[in-house]
């Protein structure tokens, strides 16, 4: 009986081809927007996730204030909820807390230290110029991320001393200042008018491109102080915008970063209940927080999308019940030679649930079509990320839209009175 019930919704549907293909619209449009801000939510989920792992492996982040997420971060990362923590920056981190952190009877589970100050200014070489990003660290830099160059070597304890005005292209600003290719090692580069050499050009770590990690021009930091961002406290003491601390071991991140908030209570002379001018976090903490962000969003945008697959079933209801009443002959003909109420419902809902279906299954093609496109546009810079459990989402809420706007119009069709629906005209 189903299979009779199937063949004939089948061929019901297939006599009015059109207006079933426009009826299916509204769950196509519906269904592929899911798909593809759900695949965009992964992508920069994942963008994200590369981001943090190109800056190197069991990392501590200490912050020069505290940093207001849910409640407040405290000294054990961003998830804290501590009422005390208050928001906005403060000029607390210098050089010497970074100096002090590489004492190892302070701070035993730490590997690798290095401060970094960031900034942004015109680089030049030649006729080429754009926008580049400035970072200003120490040599242990290149250890704590593994960098490894494609031209010339990393600057060294003797550059950073003597504050040498030698400079290190990303793959990115390599790209960006010799277009041409070719090695560029002992030529000239200005930043912000003040004149280095080119000590080397950087191996590409994630996609190269702007805002990634590539996108840099890595200087000694006491040059970046001296030439391009002058910042001292009030003793004189170089400031820098973060310090980057990696812990010995992946088991050992937690405890480098209690070490690390103690010595700096103690350097900045906190007292026993007052509140930290700094904030640490694992990088585990800031990939959950991230994380935890754009999955809120992602759900956000797909139910925004998703309106659209009520949108949808309304069209399918709508069709159904006009379906129904042109072929109120038919049902009254059809009950009058002994067909159950049961079987005449049964019928107009596969004929609904059918018609999402398609739209559904055209739709996760759009969608993954859309996912695609973005990836391709990008030159594969950002990935797309279509799964397979947002695939089974999106279908199954098609399926259920319609089988819920298609509950009415079966319905009513069940309850013709045979009699009425053959003088029906």
């Amino acid at each position: 009986m189903l299979r009779e019930n199937l063949r004939v919704a089948l061929r019901a549907l297939a006599a009015n081809k059109l207006r079933s293909v426009l009826t299916t619209l509204g769950i196509v449009i519906g269904v592929a927007a899911v798909i593809a801000l759900v695949a965009a939510g992964n992508g920069v989920r994942q963008y994200i996730n590369q981001q943090f792992e190109a800056q190197g492996a069991n990392l501590v982040y200490v912050f020069p204030a505290r940093i207001n997420i849910s409640g407040g971060a405290n000294r054990s990362g961003f998830l804290g909820g501590n009422p005390s923590a208050r928001s906005g920056i403060a000029a607390s981190l210098t050089e010497a807390d970074a100096t002090a952190m590489n004492d190892r009877s302070l701070v035993p589970d730490a590997a690798i230290i290095a401060p970094v100050a960031s900034g942004a200014v015109r680089a030049y070489a030649g006729s080429h110029k754009y926008q580049a990003r400035i970072r200003g660290t120490a040599p242990d830099y290149q250890g704590l991320n593994n960098w490894t160059t494609l031209y010339g070597a990393w600057f060294n304890e003797q550059d950073y001393a003597s504050r040498s005005r030698v400079a290190l292209l990303g793959s990115y600003a390599y790209q960006q200042l010799f277009p041409d290719g070719g090695d560029p090692t002992g030529t000239e580069v200005r930043l912000n008018e003040v004149s280095f050499k080119i000590a080397g050009v950087l191996r590409e770590r994630t996609a190269s491109q702007a805002g990634s990690e590539d996108d840099t021009i890595i200087i000694p930091l006491t040059t970046a102080r001296d030439r391009l961002f002058p910042s001292r406290n009030a003793k004189g003491q170089t400031l820098v915008g973060i310090i980057l601390v990696q812990a010995v071991t992946k088991e050992r991140v937690n405890a480098a970063a209690q070490q690390v908030s103690d010595l700096l209570r103690q350097r900045h002379n906190i007292a026993f209940e007052g509140e930290d001018d700094f904030s640490v976090a694992t990088q585990q903490d800031l990939q959950n927080t991230v994380g935890s962000i754009t999955g809120v969003l992602t759900i956000f945008l797909a139910a925004i999308a998703a309106i659209s697959l009520i949108v949808g079933g309304i069209g399918i209801m709508n069709i159904m019940l006009v379906s129904v009443t042109e072929r109120t002959r038919e049902i009254g003909l059809r009950k009058a030679i002994g067909a159950r109420s049961s079987v005449i419902l049964v019928q107009f809902l596969l004929e609904s649930m059918f018609l999402s279906l398609l739209g559904g299954l055209l739709g996760v093609g759009l969608g993954w079509g859309m996912a695609t496109l973005v990836s391709v546009v990008s030159n594969n810079a950002f990935q797309s990320l279509v799964t397979p459990d947002a695939i089974i989402l999106a279908v199954g809420f098609s399926a259920l839209v319609g089988i819920v706007f298609g509950v009415y119009p079966a319905a009513r069709a069940a309850r013709l009175n045979p009699i009425e629906a053959l003088r029906f005209e």
